[in-house]
């Protein structure tokens, strides 16, 4: 064993002893050394055994930073499909996209099961302008085979520097041959929320993300649909459609701040982990900015994770009727950890449950009124009109307001 790879043996071994005696104290104190005590020493060994021989035998020389990182992106990413290392570029992407400005091509994506499945491409951008649609796996990027080795790098390879090209190609459910998309990289500008006023009276608002200008942009786009609505006929918003399909979420407490816009009172969201911070409930203010004017939500599969917080907050206090089709079934609560030298690691920390104490993963919200749709809609960018021909669950919610038909959150279909 090269005298490095000892060094990095007892660096590993010393952390690991670290950890069990601050998280054990006082027990280890009074006890003999046990076998858990025995097999962490010889984990510590068996992690350098393997990093020897792969600096030994390995086709390719591979020096030991790379291999360390390696071990510590496969020890983080098999804990579960949402959990990644990150590295300095890709942990300031992350920062930039939070703030709803970054370089790439405008998917979110999902691991599952060794594949890359899109949860939703961006409004407006080069993924949803090419026809990347929610559901689509993703089987290589430039050529390269998408697999369980190189799923985050891959992942990462679809952002860059605006202007440059990446293919991506996608498998897509009862299509027996693969489709590529030749996308350029652009610097992506996400407005997350886009609004419209339907019939004079009633509004209709669109949220693609959340980011931390989200909950401001909804407070601004309702005040200018009222004050639209207050010139025009001289009443007010008597009714809002929210259409938060194909959004796959973003930051939690944005989603936490839209919920209470709507909400005088009442949990928003609770949430379980194993330290302090990760337990957490959110709860709403005072003031309802429609003052209790109808609001519908609309929701598809590709409504994930903070979309699904608003969507369970406002149908379990019976503030809105929920209309589509069921959620993606994201209830787990990632943190960004920062770390040395610019990496972090995105880490689960906690489960999240919706008011009534339901817990959405792998599950979904379930809509109040089923209705099945199409993902062609909503519409390409965040500025396209509405169609109220061919987009059936708008549609059924324009009548539903029309009629004022809206009871509360268990109403269904005659």
């Amino acid at each position: 064993m090269s005298l490095k790879t000892r060094a990095i043996l007892v660096i590993v071994i010393g952390t690991i002893m670290g950890l069990g005696l601050s998280l054990g104290g006082g027990i280890l104190q009074h006890r003999e050394p046990t076998l858990p005590d025995d097999l962490t020493w010889e984990q510590a060994r068996l992690f350098a055994e393997v990093m020897e021989r792969v600096k030994r035998d390995y086709v390719d020389p591979i020096d030991d930073a790379r291999l360390v990182e390696s071990a510590v992106r496969g020890m983080v990413s098999d804990l579960d499909r949402h959990s990644q290392f990150l590295d300095a570029d890709e942990y300031e992407e992350i920062r930039i996209s939070t703030t709803g400005s970054y370089s790439g091509v405008g998917i979110e994506v999902s691991t599952v099961a060794d594949e890359i499945v899109v949860i939703a491409p961006f409004d407006g951008t080069p993924a949803q302008r090419a026809g990347i649609l929610s559901g689509d796996r993703i089987v290589a990027i430039d050529g390269v085979e998408v697999n369980a080795d190189n799923l985050h790098e891959t992942i990462g390879h679809m952002r860059g520097r605006a202007g440059t090209q990446v293919i991506v190609t996608v498998v897509r459910e009862g299509e027996q041959e693969p489709r590529i998309f030749i996308l350029r990289r652009e610097q992506i500008q996400v407005a997350s929320v886009g609004h419209e006023i339907i019939d004079e009276e009633f509004g209709y608002l669109r949220i693609s993300q959340f980011t931390e200008t989200t909950a401001d942009e909804v407070s601004e786009a309702i005040d200018e649909m009222m004050d639209a609505v207050h010139r025009n006929s001289g009443r007010m918003l008597a009714g809002l459609i929210v259409d938060l399909r194909n959004n796959p979420g973003g930051i939690l407490d944005a989603a936490v701040d839209v919920s209470d816009l709507f909400l005088d009172a009442g949990t928003i969201v609770t949430a379980d982990g194993r330290t302090p911070e990760s337990r957490f409930t959110r709860d709403a203010r005072h003031g309802d900015i429609l003052d209790g004017a109808t609001l519908i939500v609309l929701v598809n599969e590709g409504s994930a994770s903070a979309s699904e917080i608003v969507a369970g907050a406002l149908q379990d206090h019976n503030r809105a009727l929920v209309l589509g089709t069921a959620t993606f079934g994201k209830g787990l609560v990632q943190t960004v950890m920062p770390l040395s030298r610019g990496r972090a690691i995105k880490l689960t920390t906690s489960r999240y449950y919706t008011p009534s104490g339901d817990s959405i993963h792998d599950v979904g919200i379930a809509p109040d009124i089923t209705v099945e749709g199409s993902t062609k809609f909503p519409g390409a960018g965040m500025n396209a009109h509405i169609d109220r021909q061919h987009d059936n669950q708008l549609v059924e919610a324009i009548d539903m307001l029309q009629n004022q038909r809206v009871m509360h959150s268990d109403a269904r279909l005659p």
